[in-house]
């Protein structure tokens, strides 16, 4: 059955999208609904709905149904997480440096102020109607990346093709017939020091996605090493001992959310939230180290996991 496949930037990543026996064109309507969505959802674009929500904290703002859905996905994760994901650490995220899309942040990141606090446990949704605290702003982060990934698989679908793929920097979801007659789709774990996939994972219909801090990185003014994934618990770049985390679920989203609250959780705790949710993961500690949960060896082909990752002995570089 004949593919459409399709590579490009979008969400300040490399997105790659395949289309098995899809209408002609299909490929490139997944990317303009990417591009639509990104329109929406990106707090780097002044006019974006989540940019006029963060503006407008403290009062009632009607969005559309994309970004009310969004912001619904966003609360579900805070609290399928337990506040190891928060859509409202903007503030903490440009006070880190972050403070402009990657691709024109450079090595020595922003030096923007911010008051915004966070506040999830204060945003009201009321039919089409979203508020903020006062005081605080919305960044969804890698969750737009994992709904987008949804929606747009499942878009693809609906308009007739036979099986999708929807990458967005790590963020994939699949469904479907996959391509070349093959029997699942091929999913490679990769780890950014490392040649070789981490892993290969065989999926008929779901989600994997890749959270690290070996990438978007940048040295702050003081000398400081820092990277984007910021712990909401402590309002800073993450500690942890993990470098990197995988997660298989359902959705895009959930495994998003899921793979950074493994990776912040740490070694010693990073499988207790997976566990309870139907979800499995993998792991790569500064050390090197693979591990993963037991249920994971189901979506493992022969050649099996891979149990050491060579520690990065130079910074990787910033992520294409």
């Amino acid at each position: 059955m004949a593919a459409e496949e399709l590579s490009f930037r979008a969400m300040g990543s490399d997105a790659h999208v395949i289309v098995v026996g899809g209408p002609p064109g299909s490929a490139a309507a997944a990317h303009r609904r990417i591009d639509d969505l990104e329109r929406r959802w990106s707090r780097f674009l002044p006019d974006s709905e989540i940019s006029h929500l963060t503006r407008r904290a403290g009062e009632w703002v009607v969005l559309s149904a994309d970004s009310l859905l969004l912001v619904q996905r966003a609360l579900d994760a805070w609290r399928l997480t337990v506040g190891r994901f928060d859509p409202t650490v903007l503030g903490a995220v440009i006070r880190a440096g972050y403070d402009r899309s990657f691709d024109r942040l450079g090595p020595a990141g922003g030096d923007t102020p911010s008051s915004l606090t966070v506040g999830a446990a204060g945003i009201e949704v009321e039919g089409q109607r979203v508020r903020l605290p006062a005081g605080v702003g919305f960044d969804p982060g890698g969750i737009g990346k994992g709904l987008a990934a949804d929606l747009v698989v499942a878009e693809t679908l609906a308009a007739g093709a036979a099986g999708a793929c929807v990458n967005l920097g790590g963020d994939l979801r699949v469904a479907g017939e996959p391509p070349d007659g093959l029997s699942a789709w091929t999913v490679a774990v990769e780890h950014p020091a490392s040649p070789e996939p981490v892993a290969l994972l065989g999926l008929h219909d779901g989600a994997v996605a890749t959270s690290t801090t070996l990438r978007r990185r940048w040295t702050a003014a003081a000398g400081e090493e820092r990277h984007h994934l910021i712990d909401p618990w402590t309002g800073a770049p993450s500690t942890s001992d993990l470098t990197l985390a995988a997660v298989v679920a359902a959705d895009a989203w959930a495994a998003e959310v899921l793979a950074k609250a493994v990776l912040l959780r740490g070694s010693e705790h990073a499988f207790d939230l997976v566990g309870g949710l139907g979800a499995d993961a993998l792991t790569v500690d500064r050390q090197g180290t693979v591990r993963s949960t037991p249920g994971l060896a189901a979506f493992l082909g022969p050649q099996g996991l891979r149990r050491r990752v060579e520690p990065p002995t130079r910074p990787t570089p910033p992520e294409a």
